[in-house]
């Protein structure tokens, strides 16, 4: 599942590493570009939680393997995509996998780990994102300058093939999560608590892609970086996400998701505070030392969260986490175009703080009242030992 979600990563953001060859060859605006990875990300968001209940019943092998199969072929296909008006509706459909596959293995990870092991788990099998930030956006942003978008299209594709094959032959056959009738749904659409966690992803996520859906072209053009700084800038990104992924697994368990996730988005908002200081790469990459080790931490602490509130009605939750993250994805890019439309790169960040800071007040509500519930439910237990 770790490896699934490799190459799920390498595939969503295989379009903000190469867009700077992609509007190039497709003769497109940047802010075009940006509508691709909008429209994906749209789909991907509005696809989790309506895919979620279709597949609800399906074997977990069947299906896990399946959505990467599907994501192979729309890869594939997105390499072969004469023009921009072929590509918008591939990489629309292609990107439904991601919606499926991802949400799908944390519940099912959920699902099978017994409850001391279920944050580790399910924080484990994400950080196949962070190693594809590590490996798929600079490989992405390279092969892009190098040898153009399409090649990486075809990595892309080639990997999630390989990736369907081996989980067929690993994961068990006959694994069902519980289905997900209309009132889980409903349990969850209107839990204020469970709605304001899913709702912080959405926020922290649109902050983190208002900038980075336009990294590649804002370190060509801001800072003149060449395609193999531009590749070592997402390296080095890449490289302290996961070291806050791994991080985050080790402690998770003992702080708690949501403390952890609290301290990684104030730590991202203070990144995006300090920017006026990136005046060169060398400073950029200072700067944003607190954001690149906290923000694939957070979405994987996130899940965590999710998870630990209602193991049964993880399905759901993590089907609209998923969907907050893409959806963050889809308003952090259209804002960041709009931006570049009126403005210029270095404003960016100055969107970024606003969601981010958003994320943070409802995170930091949603643990105070999560900490009011235990102590209710910790009351009501003494409260029944007593009269036992």
């Amino acid at each position: 599942m770790l490896v699934g979600n490799f190459f799920i990563g390498c595939g969503v953001m295989v379009v903000s590493g190469g867009l700077n060859d992609l509007i190039r060859d497709l003769h497109i605006a940047i802010a075009e570009g940006g509508h691709l990875i909008a429209v994906a990300a749209v789909m991907m968001g509005v696809g989790a939680p309506a895919m979620a209940s279709l597949v609800s019943k399906l074997d977990r092998r069947q299906l896990l393997t399946g959505a990467l199969l599907w994501f192979a072929l729309g890869h594939a296909l997105s390499a072969l995509a004469p023009n921009y008006h072929w590509l918008m509706p591939i990489r629309a459909l292609t990107v439904l996998g991601a919606a499926v596959f991802t949400p799908q293995a944390a519940a099912t990870i959920g699902f099978i780990s017994p409850p001391q092991m279920r944050g580790k788990n399910i924080t484990f099998i994400f950080m196949g994102w962070s190693i594809a930030s590590v490996i798929g956006m600079p490989m992405a942003a390279w092969v892009g300058e190098r040898m153009g978008w399409r090649v990486a299209m075809w990595l892309v594709a080639a990997g999630s093939l390989v990736a369907a094959i081996w989980l067929a032959r690993i994961i068990p056959s006959g694994i069902r999560t519980p289905a997900l009738p209309w009132r889980a749904w409903k349990r969850v659409l209107k839990s204020p608590l469970m709605m304001a966690v899913v709702m912080v992803t959405a926020f922290q996520s649109a902050g983190q892609y208002t900038v980075l859906a336009y990294a590649a072209p804002y370190f060509k053009n801001g800072f003149g970086a060449s395609p193999e700084q531009i590749s070592l800038m997402f390296g080095y990104f890449g490289s302290l996400a996961l070291t806050g992924n791994l991080l985050l697994n080790h402690f998770i368990d003992r702080i708690g998701s949501a403390r952890a996730v609290t301290t990684t988005l104030a730590l991202m908002l203070f990144s995006m505070a300090i920017w006026p200081l990136a005046t060169s790469l060398p400073w950029l990459a200072v700067v944003i030392f607190p954001w690149s080790i906290s923000g694939f931490a957070t979405n994987s602490g996130q899940q965590a969260r999710l998870g630990g509130l209602s193991p049964r009605l993880a399905p759901a939750l993590m089907a609209l986490n998923t969907s907050g993250i893409y959806l963050g994805h889809a308003v952090g890019a259209t804002g960041g175009g709009w931006v570049l439309a009126h403005a210029s790169y270095p404003q960016l960040p100055h969107l970024g703080m606003v969601w981010m800071t958003a994320a943070l007040a409802l995170s930091g509500w949603a643990l105070s009242r999560q900490r009011v519930r235990e102590q209710r439910r910790r009351g009501i237990t003494k409260t029944l030992v007593k009269r036992g």
